[in-house]
């Protein structure tokens, strides 16, 4: 039988181990979703919103058996695990509180008796999860793409198989219909198979540039809608007048939150140059100082990544960053100790050609680049194929956000990193996707927009 098994990255135990169906069992999955999608498209906003917000009660009724999963399977700590499912149960009830009207019909006023622009579900959506929010990544898609009337199929991560069936769980004991959300433990070999089938009639994808790639040319092959949200390598500008205090405990949160494994974590650090070794000695001793450790004990600040290779190849990239002339001046070095375990680390001296400018660095490594001036700390910033999320830091608001205008990403914040909020369109755009999540604009990215036209 062939069986995927969940490791935990903190020691190396076995956690749990989930059946894996074939592309044919998987087949059977889809056209049950689709009977399925048949009834549910016809039910009211009133009933999908109902159920949405029983999902919400059944995400925090159980909420802590849903964080310690989610922190055995990839390693995040338990407080943050907490969080997330926290953020889930927000997500459904801000689609259950506002999904029909973000989907009520527009009126247009034309020469016609009658017309306006409506939103009709599409059908059945499969949706391809990473394993850094095992949770929320799915929610984030699921929830605005129920309420819009479509039914989902999930391809998770192979090492968060636990969170996947407790997601479906979840669905079943919130009240949803059967087939309405599927969670499929498929091979990734099986993607492209599952995106061909006439049933599915969309996908959304999060996670790296690579996987992006390979998705959308199957969906645009196959003329099927894709969003894609994949990797990202921020830039945060740090002017002369920022708080530096403030400025660097958010640094700090930035690249070590999740374990330093968040598609939209502070990763580039773009430092003008009166403040450069400032900046450096006061981020330096506060990420020195963050505890390491089991990510189960409340007073862990970071734990490991969320598997070994993952582990190593950071590894492999911090140590080319330092050969093509970045400076190391803290961590670096794998811990001798069970589990996928990785320092905080910070690279100076960052320039454009080196790995950790160039690459995304998924785990507790900060890149710090020297910027002669406001202008060039733009350019710096702007130098790179990804576009997810960046910052400023100043103390001059109208100046942070006139060049946080100027910051070529999905999102630019000023004076705070960079999140996801239901209440605002996510994605990127360059290399880092596109498509957007959340919001009005991410709930009609799953929808027919229809013109009716009555004379």
């Amino acid at each position: 039988m062939d069986i995927t098994t969940s490791i935990n990255p903190a020691n190396g135990k076995e956690i749990g181990q989930y059946k894996r169906i074939s592309v044919q069992e998987a087949t059977t999955f889809i056209n049950q979703a689709h009977e399925c999608f048949l009834n549910w498209k016809q039910t009211t906003f009133q009933e999908r919103a109902f159920l949405l917000n029983q999902l919400a009660e059944v995400l925090e009724t159980d909420l802590e058996k849903y964080a310690q999963m989610a922190t055995q399977e990839m390693g995040k700590t338990i407080g943050q695990a907490r969080k997330e499912i926290e953020k889930c149960a927000l997500v459904c009830r801000y689609y259950a509180d506002n999904g029909a009207h973000l989907l009520q019909n527009e009126n247009v006023a034309t020469e016609a008796k009658k017309s306006y622009v409506t939103f009709q579900p599409m059908g059945v959506v499969l949706a391809i999860m990473p394993w850094n929010f095992p949770f929320y990544q799915v929610i984030r898609f699921a929830a605005p793409a129920l309420m819009a009337g479509n039914v989902a199929v999930l391809k998770h991560a192979s090492n968060v198989q636990g969170c996947a069936f407790l997601i479906q769980e979840a669905f079943e004991k919130a009240g949803f219909p059967k087939a309405t959300f599927t969670n499929l433990n498929v091979d990734s070999s099986a993607i492209e198979t599952l995106i061909e089938q006439d049933k599915i009639v969309a996908v959304t994808l999060t996670g790296s540039e690579k996987a992006g790639r390979s998705v959308a040319s199957v969906a645009g092959k196959n003329l099927k809608k894709a969003v894609l949200e994949l990797g990202g390598s921020d830039a945060y500008v740090i002017l002369g007048d920022a708080d530096l205090e403030k400025a660097t405990d958010l640094a700090v949160f930035g690249r070590l939150q999740n374990n330093g494994q968040t598609c939209i974590a502070a990763k580039r650090f773009v430092v003008v140059e009166p403040i450069y070794n400032d900046f450096i000695a006061m981020l330096t001793q506060k990420m020195a100082a963050a505890k390491m450790g089991n990510p189960l004990e409340e007073t862990t600040f970071y734990g490991p990544l969320a598997r070994i290779d993952l582990r190593d190849e950071l590894h492999d990239q911090v140590e080319k960053s330092v050969k093509e002339g970045a400076r190391l001046l803290l961590g670096g070095v794998i811990p001798q100790q069970d589990g996928a375990y990785y320092p905080a680390t910070i690279l100076a001296d960052v320039n454009p050609g080196m790995v950790a400018f160039d690459q995304e660095l998924f785990g507790p490594v900060a890149a710090i680049c020297k910027a002669e001036n406001e202008k060039h700390a733009i350019e710096l910033a702007n130098k790179s194929e990804f576009g997810l999320g960046s910052g400023v830091f100043t103390s001059d608001v109208a100046k942070g956000e006139q060049l946080a205008l100027q910051l070529e990403a999905g999102s630019s914040f000023v004076n705070k990193l960079v999140v996801s909020d239901p209440r605002l369109p996510f994605g990127g755009i360059k290399n880092s996707g596109f498509g957007r999540e959340l919001s009005g604009y991410g709930i009609k990215e799953f929808v027919n927009i229809k013109t009716i036209w009555v004379e």
